[in-house]
């Protein structure tokens, strides 16, 4: 509790708090709720005062009418003073007749007749009444009660009924802020149940999974009531459970290249000892040995280059490109005859890339993403158990050299192609791990360029390479 109170003090006071902003709206539309419902009601209250004037005034008339001759001044003067009127005016059959009278003060300053006046001039009369201080003298017309006439007049101070009117403003405000006051506590317990609660639960759970992301036990389980909230909820424990994966397949890849990089040292000195030996039974007569040599020794200086990349890989990443132009047709020739595709097979190779092409490039990288593609391509025609091929193709542009590596295998699945290009989830067959497209797709990027796939259906897949001729 001393945390909370010190972190509300430290974000600028309760006012600036959910709950302290709901409790401002609350108080302040209940308020203006009020205020709108005051307008009306202080005009209803003048005309209510008015009209009652105006009974007991016709209720004097009626007693002087009645006694006619036997009303003495006296008497008439108390009529008039329990009416609080001055004058009494009534019209019977056509005939206006002043019934009561006595002396006015002074001049009539203003005339109301409630038989005409209409709710905006009701309001109007209300609100100048309230903001007039002085101590008018106003006549007041309007109809007898009872038909017993055809209108009634009065004259009468305006100091009394603003006095009532003020009396009657002042109780109906106090009323308002007493109501506006319990509404936004009610309504301030509700939202401290329904909203802010579930807010700070959500913080803390957030706290507490930030301290050990990686604890699945500390995942959030949504039970909220209310419908958005319990969507947040939901939001929040998918991007942890995705979080906590994450993370755990992060800490075994950390685990699997401290492995990978322990066997590549000790692979590497191994290859390095049989390149000893290939160097050696190079410069053998035997024909078939003389030419399988170069192809032998090749194979193992590319192993070794291999170890020596895992090992730079378990560092930070691929080393940089050693870019110089190489035969792209060669290379492709390369690929082909080490992947086992030189010759006749139930999987072939067809090569359609102009001799005369030379690109800038690492040849040994390059050389690693054709063969992952073209291993990849063959592993999926044979997984069908029909006859296939392979189609290695490249051109240029202006700005650009491309390489296409297309297959009549039998297209990827949908859940490779969610995660084509990322390592340990891109796999398109079983067991498969998805290296093999994530290092060539990092190759690639080293140079600058770019491998998409351009295509997988039913008829085959095709996977094109973009080496820009300018980084």
């Amino acid at each position: 509790m001393k945390a909370d109170v010190g972190l509300t003090a430290r974000r600028g006071g309760f006012w600036n708090t959910l709950s302290g902003r709901f409790l401002m709206l609350t108080v302040g539309f209940v308020m203006l709720a009020e205020v709108l419902i005051f307008v009306p009601s202080i005009a209803r209250f003048r005309a209510d005062f008015l009209t009652m004037r105006l009974e007991k005034a016709q209720i004097a008339a009626l007693a002087q009418l009645a006694a006619e001759d036997m009303v003495t001044p006296a008497l008439e003067k108390e009529l008039l003073a329990n009416a609080e009127v001055y004058n009494v005016v009534l019209r019977r059959d056509e005939v206006r007749q002043l019934v009561l009278s006595s002396p006015i003060p002074t001049p009539i300053s203003d005339t109301f007749d409630l038989r005409v006046a209409g709710p905006w001039e009701l309001i109007r009369d209300a609100f100048v009444c309230l903001f007039d201080p002085d101590d008018n003298i106003i006549r007041v017309i309007g109809y007898p009660v009872q038909s017993a006439g055809l209108l009634i007049e009065i004259t009468m101070d305006s100091q009394p009924m603003r006095r009532a009117m003020l009396d009657y403003g002042a109780r109906i405000l106090l009323l308002s802020a007493l109501i506006s006051v319990v509404t936004a506590f009610f309504l301030f317990l509700a939202v401290q149940r329904l909203i802010v609660l579930p807010i700070r639960r959500v913080v803390s759970h957030m706290t507490a999974y930030a301290e050990a992301p990686e604890d699945a036990r500390r995942v959030i389980a949504p039970n909220a009531t209310v419908v958005e909230l319990r969507d947040a909820e939901e939001a929040m424990q998918s991007m942890q459970t995705q979080l906590t994966g994450a993370l755990r397949q992060k800490e075994r890849l950390a685990q699997l290249g401290g492995a990978v990089a322990k066997i590549s040292h000790d692979l590497r000195n191994i290859l390095t000892t049989a390149q000893l030996f290939a160097d050696r039974i190079e410069g053998s007569a035997d024909p078939m040995v003389s030419r399988a040599a170069p192809k032998l020794v090749g194979s193992i200086a590319r192993a070794v280059a291999l170890c020596e990349s895992t090992l730079a890989f378990g560092k930070a990443e691929e080393p940089s490109p050693q870019l110089r132009e190489i035969g792209l047709a060669v290379l492709a020739e390369d690929v082909a005859e080490a992947e086992g595709l030189a010759g006749e097979g139930p999987v072939t190779c067809l090569i359609e890339v102009p001799a005369t092409l030379l690109v800038h490039a690492d040849y040994d990288q390059l050389f690693r993403v054709l063969s992952n593609l073209v291993r990849n391509a063959r592993q999926a025609i044979e997984a069908t158990g029909v006859e296939g091929s392979i189609e290695i193709s490249a051109g240029e542009t202006v700005a650009e050299w491309w390489i296409r590596v297309g297959d009549t295998g039998p297209g990827l699945p949908e859940k490779a192609r969610e995660h084509l290009f990322e390592a340990f989830q891109g796999g398109a067959r079983k067991g498969g791990t998805g290296l093999g497209l994530a290092i060539a797709a990092e190759l690639i990027r080293g140079h600058g360029g770019r491998l998409e796939l351009a295509r997988t259906d039913r008829d085959g897949t095709e996977f094109l390479i973009h080496l820009p001729k300018q980084i």
